[in-house]
């Protein structure tokens, strides 16, 4: 099969989208929708001086390094495939899956500090409050189900391929 360089600079595009957007939805999850959402009524200033007066800041600064780190690694994946201009669709798509699945865990670490600093200082739970969070969560499952089929097609395909010319 030969390298479809259209085909693959298009899902690097799209895939670079999703990725973006996962960090971008990811950050404001942790800093914005999440702290409104566990405390009703307040305002982010309201909720940072809070927080700040309780010894638990909301610090930006893992969340925002975990999201720069994701796409950076999707702008990698990008201009790879741009600037080699024979990639394959395949391994395009599974970089980004990959990317994908591994956005979770990353996501719950970098929300670990932040929730647990509004939990202590506003005792509520340190999960989730704003629904963005499980949304983001489920499109990482759904990345690593994806990127199974992909390997499964991809050994399948290779065996059929192996049995035709072997």
């Amino acid at each position: 099969m030969k390298p479809q360089p259209r085909r693959a600079v298009v899902a690097a595009a799209a895939g670079f989208a999703a990725a973006a957007a996962y960090a971008i939805v990811g950050a404001l999850q942790i800093l914005v929708w999440n702290p409104l959402a566990a405390v009703p009524g307040a305002t982010l200033g309201q909720i940072r001086a809070e927080m700040a007066r309780a010894d638990q800041p909301l610090t930006a600064n893992w969340v925002l390094a975990w999201g720069m780190s994701g796409i950076v690694l999707a702008t990698v994946v990008l201009l790879v495939t741009i600037i080699r201009m024979n990639s394959r669709v395949g391994p395009v798509v599974a970089a980004y899956l990959v990317l994908l699945v591994f956005a979770a865990p990353g996501h719950f670490f970098a929300g670990f500090g932040p929730g647990m600093s509004l939990a202590d200082t506003f005792l509520v739970s340190g999960a989730d409050h704003a629904p963005w969070g499980m949304l983001l969560y489920v499109v990482s499952a759904a990345s690593l189900l994806a990127l199974i089929v992909l390997i499964i097609r991809a050994g399948r395909s290779a065996t059929a391929h192996a049995v035709r010319h072997g």
